[in-house]
Order: structure tokens, then sequence, then C-alpha cells
């Protein structure tokens, strides 16, 4: 907490002028004065606990004279005085006055009088949040059964991921993977990034522009193709942005996509060391299962804090979104960071952040609320729960437990989790679930 340091003092006895709204339903301004005979006082006590412990060339420390002392370290003195006489009178005034106090205050000095400094103080406030009544509040609750269908699904997939590829004496189609040699020309010079030599592709699978892909689509092995291509508007080179382009394209060899067969050995590359086609089944039966619930899960979740936040209206403190927006902007930073890319490459702004920032923090405290009022706070056994279904997937869930139990943040993040899935439930419990049947396809291609 900082102030303008002039008519600077420091003192115990407080005067509450006034407390009033400012420019928002949080915002409160808090009038204050301390008296300033306090402030010699309280300098002078610092002064002389410095003096004790100072060092200054020709004297012994502890024997400086103190209006050396005074001199040089006079003004930092007073300030220290004044940041802790200022916190003090503050944090004692806004505990009288029951206010819970949410961000730091920004602290503005006034007219002062000989015997007081005057400042007020403008500061933010936690929301009022009073629980509403979910009863007629309707819920969608995502429902999908797996059946041999979504396994089939699965086994399909987990097949497409072992694909290999074998040349192909035919035209090139979608999923083919297609090497082929090409180079373009803007006004019949060839442009910068225009040009490559056996260059891989997979058709069909959007790496490059759809009418590049076009071209390729339906050459076979040893033909050449000269076509125009006009580059997006909105493409990622400026210089290429709109440009119409002439493809010089030559391809060399096309390859089919060869999947491997539903055989004992596709069965031992998915860790079933015997190759037993049943016990195969029965395991991608079980993870996907455990998929499934997982991402119902989510979308039940996400579901359910929309409910939340529509039967909860409320104002945020701006400081409390500042401080959310600053932190995520610092997590998406260092993401990058780990990525590989430089701060100057992306200059990350918090500002970026803000709507999430405010969903994130309006969340946060009526969940805080609705736990407090309803008492859905994390029980013991309800966290051992979580972590013993974390650690089914581990060789050895034992270590697993451990290592939860040992991590104080780790233990923290699933008590977190533990308090989230109670509201949950006491949502859903609440209020009117509607189910909603999901298709496999939208559940798996789901974000959540």
């Amino acid at each position: 907490m900082q102030m303008n340091q002039e008519n600077s003092a420091a003192g115990a006895e407080v005067n509450v002028a006034s407390i009033s709204a400012a420019n928002s339903s949080l915002e409160r301004r808090l009038d204050l004065s301390v008296r300033l005979d306090e402030v010699e006082k309280d300098v002078q006590q610092r002064l002389k606990q410095i003096s004790r412990t100072v060092k200054m060339a020709g004297f012994r420390p502890g024997k400086v004279p103190m209006n050396m002392v005074t001199q040089q370290y006079g003004q930092q003195a007073r300030s220290e005085a004044i940041g802790a006489a200022v916190e003090r009178v503050f944090n004692d005034t806004v505990r009288a006055q029951n206010l819970r106090v949410a961000g730091q205050p920004n602290v503005e000095p006034k007219q002062s009088s000989d015997a007081l400094l005057e400042f007020s103080a403008v500061f933010e406030v936690y929301p009022e949040i009073k629980i509403s009544d979910i009863s007629t509040r309707e819920v969608e609750k995502d429902v999908l059964t797996v059946t041999d269908a979504e396994v089939d699904k699965t086994l399909l997939v987990l097949r497409k991921q072992r694909t290999t590829y074998a040349e192909a004496a035919r035209p090139a189609a979608d999923e083919d993977r297609v090497i082929v040699d090409f180079i373009g020309r803007r006004d019949g010079e060839p442009f910068a990034g225009g040009q490559a030599n056996d260059f891989v592709m997979l058709l069909g699978g959007g790496q490059m522009l759809v009418d590049f892909e076009n071209a390729v689509r339906g050459m076979s092995a040893g033909e050449t193709k000269t076509f125009d291509m006009t580059f997006p508007a909105e493409y990622q080179s400026k210089d290429l942005a709109g440009q119409t382009v002439q493809f010089e394209l030559t391809v060399k060899r096309v390859e089919g996509p060869q999947l491997p067969a539903l055989d004992a050995e596709f069965a031992k590359s998915l860790g079933i060391t015997d190759g037993d086609l049943v016990k195969m089944r029965e395991e991608v039966t079980s993870n996907l299962e455990r998929e499934v619930k997982k991402r119902l899960q989510a979308r039940v979740k996400s579901h359910v804090m929309e409910a939340i936040l529509q039967a909860h209206p409320i104002e945020v403190p701006k400081a409390l979104v500042e401080s959310e927006s600053h932190q995520m902007a610092h997590a998406a930073l260092q993401d990058l960071q780990s990525r590989g890319m430089s701060m100057k490459e992306v200059p990350i702004q918090p500002s970026w952040f803000t709507d999430q920032a405010s969903r994130r923090v309006s969340l946060g405290l009526i969940i805080a609320e609705l736990v407090k009022e309803m008492k859905l706070f994390a029980r013991p056994e309800q966290v051992r729960a979580l972590i013993d279904e974390f650690s089914e997937t581990y060789e050895d869930p034992s270590e697993v437990v451990r290592w939860h139990y040992s991590q104080p943040q780790r233990m923290a993040e699933v008590e977190a989790l533990v308090l989230e899935n109670n509201v949950v439930d006491w949502v859903l419990t609440n209020a009117k679930v509607v189910e909603k049947p999901i298709s496999f396809d939208e559940l798996m291609e789901s974000k959540q």
C-alpha cells in the first residue's frame, strides 16, 4: 500500500470521516486521518533502531551521531512509517466496518492540517452472494452407453494410427501418401517457400491448400501438371495473400494406406502380451468406457457451471479479474515458451483473457459460497477415492497414491476437484436434469 509522501505522517489514532460507494456497486471510498503528533515517535523509533547497526566511515557501529543517521536514513524511515501506519489504519477500519476487501486499495492523499494527515482509500469489496433456488432450472446431461459399435470404431482408429503405406499403381486418392516435386512462380519468377523436392503429403489431410490438393488428386506416378492457384486473402504470408501463382507439379510416387489386420500381432501391439483377441477387446472396452465417462462428466460439469452462472448474476471485483487475467497470460506465455517460442514472437496481453478471467472469478466466488452454505466440503474419503481412480491406469497404483499424499500442492488440486464434483452433484440433485443422448463421434470430437 503506497501513497504520496507529501504531508507524510504515521499514527495509531483513526478518524473515519466517511465510507461511501464510488464508481461501481463494489467500489468504496474510505476517508481516514491519522494524528501527526504520532509521526515523529514512529520515525524516531525507526531511526534509533537503524543507528544501532548502521556503519559509516570513521565511526564504530552504534556510535554514528543521530543527526548523520537522520540525514541519511530519515526519508527511508519516514516512508516506512507511513506505509506501516496507512496499512494499519486501513486494516483496522475495514475490520471494524466488516468490509471484505478484494485486491489492494488505492491510497490518495488529501489536504492535511497541522495536526492530521488525511487520505482516502479507494478499494473494492467482495459481492454479496445469495444462493438461488435452482429447482426450476434445467440442466442438460449428455448420456451415451458404450456398445460394440463404439468399440469397433475405436479399434478402427487404433488400426489407422498404425497405418503403413505401400506403393500403388493407380491415380492418387484421399488418404494416400503422395511424394511430389513442385515449384511455384509468380509473374514467371520463383517465390520464397514455393519449391520442394520429394515432398511427402497425405492427400485429403489438409496439409496443403485445397486447390493444391485438388490438383494432386487423380494424378499417377510420373505425371506432371502445371496449374494456376490463388492464395486465400487471409493467407499467413501477406506477400502471397490474394495473389495468383502458377505451380509446376510432378508426382513421383503414390502410396496407398494399409491397415493392420485384427490379429494376434495387432493385439500384442496394444499391450496384450499373449495376443488374445478377446482380452484385447475387453481392454479396449474398459479404456473406452473410462474415457467416455470422463468426457461425459466434463460436459455435464460445463453445463452445471453455466447454470450456476445464470442463476447467480454477480458483479465481480475488477482487481480480481485483472489479477486472474495476468495469471492466465503468464501461464499462456510459459506454455508457448515450453514449445520453443519467445516473448518477442508472441507479445501476450492480459487483456486477451479478460472475459475468461471474469467467468473464472465469478464461478470461484459463487462456488465458494455454495460450498460454505450447503456444506459441500471435500471429505477425506472422497479425496482418497478420487486419487484411487486416478491411479487405476498406472502399473503401480500404490506409488501414485503415495506421490499424491506427499505433494501438498497436488493434494490441494485433488481437493478442489472434489469440491467441484460435490457442487455438480448438488446441482444435479436439486435442478431439473434433462438427459440428452449424444453420439459417440460428437463426444470424442468435443474439446471437453
